[in-house]
C-alpha cells in the first residue's frame, strides 16, 4: 500500500472530475455541432438600405446566386464562386418535419455513410428517415401517405474539404476579404444538384485520381420556375491538368 500523498487542487473541476471518475462521461460544455464552415447557395438577393440624394432606398446588396458561407458563432460571407479541394464526399438521408403546437420545425438525418445501399441509422431511432427497406418495384400501387413520406425524404451528397474565393462580400455588401483553404462541409440535397455535383467524383473515379488532388470549381446557373421565380443550381468544372 502506497503511503504517497497527493495534493488536489478542488477549485479545479478538471482535476476534481478526474479523481471521481467522471471525465469520460463528458461535460455539459461540449458542443455537438459542426465546427466547420457550411456552404450553402443563396438563392434570394439580399436588401439593404443606401442613402440616394438624401433619402434612404432600399436596394440589392447582394445578388442571388451567390456562395452562402456560414461561419460557425461567427459572420456570413458571400462570393459568386469558390474553388473547392474536396478531402471527401458522404452520403446520408434526410427530412424535414414541420412542427406543430410547441413542437418546432425539425430535420430527421441519418449518420454519413459512404454509400446509399445500406439501411442507415436516423436521429429518430429509426433507419433511413423512415424509407422503406429495399427498391420501390411498383410505385403507383403504395399508398398516398407512403408516397408523401417517399416525396419527402432527400438524399444528400456531403462534401467536405477546404475552399477559396475571391470578391468576398458580408452580409452588407461591403467587400470582406479573399479566402483561403477554409475547412468547410456543403450538404447538397437538391435533386439536379446531387448529380451535378457527382460528375466530377464520378469522372476522378474512371481517372483513378483521388479528389484531394485536384479543385473543383463551383459556379451557379439560374432557373425559372413558371411563377416567375428563380432558384440556382450549381456548375462544376474540374482540374485535372494540375495536381
Amino acid at each position: 500500500m502506497t503511503t504517497q500523498v497527493t495534493t488536489i487542487d478542488t477549485n479545479n473541476y478538471s482535476v476534481m472530475a478526474k479523481a471521481m471518475g467522471i471525465a469520460s462521461e463528458g461535460g455539459g460544455e461540449k458542443s455537438k455541432s459542426s465546427n466547420l464552415a457550411r456552404l450553402r447557395i443563396n438563392h434570394s438577393p439580399i436588401m439593404g438600405e443606401t442613402e440616394v440624394k438624401g433619402k434612404k432606398v432600399n436596394m440589392e446588396v447582394v445578388s442571388g446566386g451567390t456562395y452562402k458561407l456560414e461561419i460557425p458563432d461567427g459572420p456570413t460571407y458571400f462570393a459568386p464562386s469558390v474553388n473547392i479541394r474536396p478531402y471527401l464526399q458522404r452520403f446520408m438521408y434526410k427530412r424535414f418535419v414541420m412542427g406543430s403546437g410547441n413542437a418546432p420545425n425539425r430535420y430527421v438525418k441519418t449518420v454519413m455513410a459512404d454509400t446509399l445501399n445500406i439501411d442507415l441509422k436516423d436521429n429518430d431511432g429509426g433507419f433511413n428517415c423512415g424509407k422503406p427497406t429495399g427498391f420501390v418495384k411498383d410505385y403507383a400501387s403504395l399508398p398516398d401517405k407512403t408516397k408523401a413520406l417517399l416525396k419527402s425524404i432527400k438524399r444528400v451528397r456531403v462534401l467536405i474539404g477546404t475552399l477559396s474565393a475571391s470578391n468576398v462580400l458580408n452580409a452588407d455588401g461591403n467587400d470582406a476579404m479573399e479566402i483561403a483553404n477554409l475547412p468547410f462541409i456543403w450538404e447538397i440535397d437538391n435533386r439536379d444538384a446531387f448529380k451535378i455535383v457527382g460528375e466530377p467524383f464520378a469522372n476522378l473515379a474512371k481517372l483513378q485520381r483521388l479528389p484531394i488532388h485536384h479543385m473543383i470549381t463551383a459556379t451557379t446557373d439560374e432557373k425559372k420556375l413558371p411563377n416567375g421565380n428563380s432558384f440556382f443550381i450549381p456548375v462544376v468544372s474540374l482540374d485535372v491538368s494540375k495536381s
